[in-house]
């Protein structure tokens, strides 16, 4: 696996793998960033930056869709009837059925934890540790609602691809028809790079794993007790208590748990920290990486026409109005064999963390971004 890794080029390239950044500037019809007013040569004025620097700089975050930076790119009028036309069709029924799933499901979280105390420790707070009907019902209930609401969605069919069928296609199957867990090896973690919210929903649906959240999010209505039901881990990330070592400390200890006891819930990461346009993977985090237990690569496209699902530049609203007003979204999932670690990378978590990002990123021709660049709202 090493020399394999180590033939990976470190120059980003392009999605057909064909091309290299030294062909010429990557272009786009609709720059990242749009200056309203003319750059001024005024030797007194602050330089502005060029706007293809801007994009080469960012860009793991450029939308490149028809509705381009932000979502308020200008559209044809052809589009325009389409968006129109969805907004007084598809966009009400959709909210509508997406609601009554939610609502359908937070009813039965609320149900199976009747007269259950959470467990609280470390400032957490979740239903991750309960067993017999209750975790059954929260599980396959869970699985089958997320399904259906991808499918209101607009996601009516997902294409999944596994590089090694026989194995990792048991991970779909946390309990038997007996509730028994299966008897085959567990990844430490699930690892998929970040586009979309929706990101989120296919793991549900596919093996409803635990996340990292925004301690925030424990307090939403309806969403606040689903994911403690999914046994999230919360963190406040503007919190001195919520560090690096204290969230990795909290992630190491879940993934140590659920290597243990195989009815606990498997952790679900997403290393780059963030969201990107799709195209780009971005350095991950090695905290996923520090248990030294062998780690299963998912990869997540989404294919488009139109509308990018990517949460990149946009706004959440602006983004949810686009998502439901697309007749058809698409989704293409690819599974890697479990990848275990040799002892130098279980001796260095960043060579660990690396070494798969490269993997995924030459698996389907990802950018690989070198460094963490924040956008600048």
């Amino acid at each position: 696996m090493d020399s394999e890794l180590n033939g990976l080029s470190s120059e980003p390239h392009s999605l057909h793998c064909d091309s290299n950044l030294e062909d010429g500037p990557i272009k786009d019809d609709l720059p990242l960033l749009h200056s309203s007013k003319p750059i001024t040569t005024d030797d007194t004025s602050t330089p502005q930056p060029d706007i293809e620097e801007l994009e080469k700089k960012y860009a793991a975050y450029v939308r490149r869709d028809v509705y381009g930076t932000m979502g308020r790119g200008k559209l044809p009028w052809t589009q325009k009837l389409l968006l129109g036309i969805a907004l007084i069709t598809l966009f009400p029924l959709r909210m509508v059925l997406a609601t009554l799933v939610v609502v359908l499901y937070y009813l039965i979280c609320r149900a199976c934890t009747l007269f259950l105390v959470p467990n609280r420790e470390d400032e957490q707070e979740d239903y991750a540790h309960m067993g017999g009907w209750r975790r059954r019902t929260i599980y396959w209930v869970g699985r089958v609602l997320s399904r259906s609401l991808l499918f209101v969605l607009g996601f009516y069919w997902i294409t999944e691809t596994y590089r090694n069928p026989d194995l990792d296609s048991k991970f779909n199957d946390e309990l038997d028809e007996n509730g028994e867990s299966e008897e085959c090896e567990r990844p430490g973690a699930i690892i998929s790079n970040h586009v979309s919210h929706i990101d989120i929903l296919y793991h549900m649906s596919s093996s409803f794993p635990s996340f990292v959240a925004k301690r925030s999010v424990s307090k939403l209505p309806l969403v606040g007790l689903i994911s403690k039901c999914l046994g999230c881990v919360y963190v406040e990330r503007e919190s001195k208590s919520s560090e690096f070592k204290g969230v990795s400390g909290l992630v190491n200890d879940r993934i140590q748990e659920s290597l243990q006891d195989k009815s606990a819930p498997m952790m679900m990461l997403f290393p780059e920290g963030t969201t990107t346009n799709g195209d780009y993977i971005l350095p991950f985090k090695t905290g996923a990486f520090l248990s030294k237990a062998p780690v299963l690569p998912v990869i997540l496209r989404y294919p488009y026409r139109r509308f990018s699902p990517a949460w990149d530049t946009i706004s959440g609203v602006r983004h949810v109005i686009l998502l439901l007003c697309q007749f058809v979204n698409n989704i293409t999932v690819l599974r890697l064999p479990l990848y275990y670690p040799s002892q130098e990378e279980k001796d260095n978590p960043k060579l660990y963390a690396e070494n798969v990002r490269r993997l995924m990123a030459r698996e389907v021709c990802l950018f690989i971004h070198f460094s963490y660049q924040p956008m600048p709202y």
